[in-house]
């Protein structure tokens, strides 16, 4: 359930980057959809638990802050290079490119944390067959965009080349990124916590990159204060990633690596409809590269499924349980207290709400209320029938994604 929601949420929260077609600097898109992030990762833990729950989780595992720090670099870095991909060969095409993250995550959770060890002749040949479906099918679609019709009108083969580079250097940091979070769950470290230091990597890193590569902090403030009436919907846009990561971290959490990310790479469809629907990404190609396209898109989800469906056996949980083991001995922590929290099923830390905890939703609200009164419509061809459409469809699944998880763990 969290996996398939966060395919919504995170397919959803793609669309405001493209503004960079506006004349933003792909580095300012990123670093404002990344602020957008960090205020509403303050903000949700806070809502959902309180601090109070936070800092005694992070209190009682150190030495995961560093890891949460590095897997907020990644994503920044991450994020940067899909905007540099979405301007150069657009939104319905990059992501099935960097969707190739799945593999990236399937390999490091076999080595790092034994994922798949133990693991039926039935479920390899899943996993193993979808790996090749998602392979082929961002083949298909590199393959359409090494001609001047396809892909966003002007876009020649270099820039196509580009913008599949791009989106491949954004598959291998996203798929790298997921070490970190398994490395945080088997130690039993709660999803909204590890997100509070994420953010905090993230944030650094993207003001690194944007300071240094746009000429300065000058340079910085000044376009962002030339285009202030497109800021709220890159906030909105960090605001969007922020609700489908969760819902992608509870999936890695319960279901491992090799599992979560190719159920939440159905944000592939979710990006295909945006970019089609919404902004006529493929309005201007021929028949044949559409159908090269959407066949590519298909074959690359129904590989993901593939994996997903891919149940862990008996002896694969054994296996995986040896991983926990292992962090349990590395870093001293308790076995049992570890295998339950894993599990959702620990002690929680008390969750009253101080005075400080509505401060921080209040001022996160403030924020949002602001940028939106200097809000205007992006000068960008929009069909804003479709844009009600999947905003209400995915508020179903925040509805629905949201109360599974609620009755089944209560967050934990």
């Amino acid at each position: 359930m969290c996996g398939i929601a966060a395919g919504a949420w995170l397919g959803g929260a793609e669309a405001p980057t493209k503004l960079v077609l506006t004349g933003l600097s792909p580095f300012s898109v990123s670093l404002c959809m990344v602020a957008g992030v960090f205020v509403a990762r303050w903000s949700f833990p806070t809502l959902l638990r309180g601090t109070g729950s936070v800092w005694a989780d992070l209190r009682s595992k150190p030495h995961l802050m560093i890891w949460a720090v590095l897997a907020g670099a990644l994503w920044a870095v991450g994020n940067t290079l899909t905007v540099f991909a979405i301007r150069n060969v657009g939104l319905a095409v990059a992501f099935p490119l960097w969707n190739t993250n799945c593999l990236i995550g399937i390999f490091w959770g076999w080595l790092l944390f034994r994922e798949l060890r133990g693991a039926s002749a039935k479920n390899w040949l899943k996993v193993i067959g979808g790996a090749v479906a998602v392979v082929a099918a961002a083949i298909m679609l590199g393959f359409s965009l090494l001609h001047e019709s396809a892909g966003p009108a002007g876009v020649g083969v270099s820039h196509a080349v580009g913008g599949i580079l791009a989106a491949l250097g954004a598959s291998f940091m996203w798929g790298t990124m997921y070490v970190p979070y398994r490395k945080a769950y088997l130690s039993g470290m709660n999803p909204l916590s590890f997100v509070t230091v994420f953010t905090v990597g993230e944030l650094i890193t993207m003001g690194a990159l944007a300071v240094t590569m746009t000429g300065g902090v000058r340079s910085v403030t000044d376009e962002l204060a030339r285009n202030k009436g497109v800021l709220f919907w890159l906030f909105l846009g960090g605001f969007c990633w922020v609700v489908g990561d969760l819902f992608q971290q509870y999936a890695t959490k319960y279901i491992g690596i090799g599992r979560g990310i190719p159920l939440s790479n159905t944000n592939q469809l979710w990006g295909l409809a945006w970019g089609a629907l919404v902004f006529g990404e493929l309005a201007g190609v021929d028949r044949a590269h559409a159908l090269l396209v959407v066949s590519g898109s298909v074959v690359m989800i129904l590989g993901a499924l593939a994996i997903g469906s891919a149940e862990a056996s008996s002896e694969e949980k054994h296996s995986t349980n040896l991983a926990l083991q292992r962090e349990c001995a590395q870093y001293g922590l308790d076995y049992e207290t570890m295998r339950k929290a894993q599990m959702g099923i620990g002690d929680s830390p008390s969750k009253a709400r101080r005075w400080w905890d509505y401060a921080i939703v209040l001022v996160a609200a403030g924020v949002f209320v602001a940028l939106g009164r200097w809000a205007k419509v992006p000068a960008i061809a929009m069909d804003m029938r479709w844009v009600v459409v999947l905003s209400v469809v995915s508020l179903v699944f925040l509805v629905a994604g949201g109360l599974h998880l609620w009755r089944e763990t209560r967050f934990e």
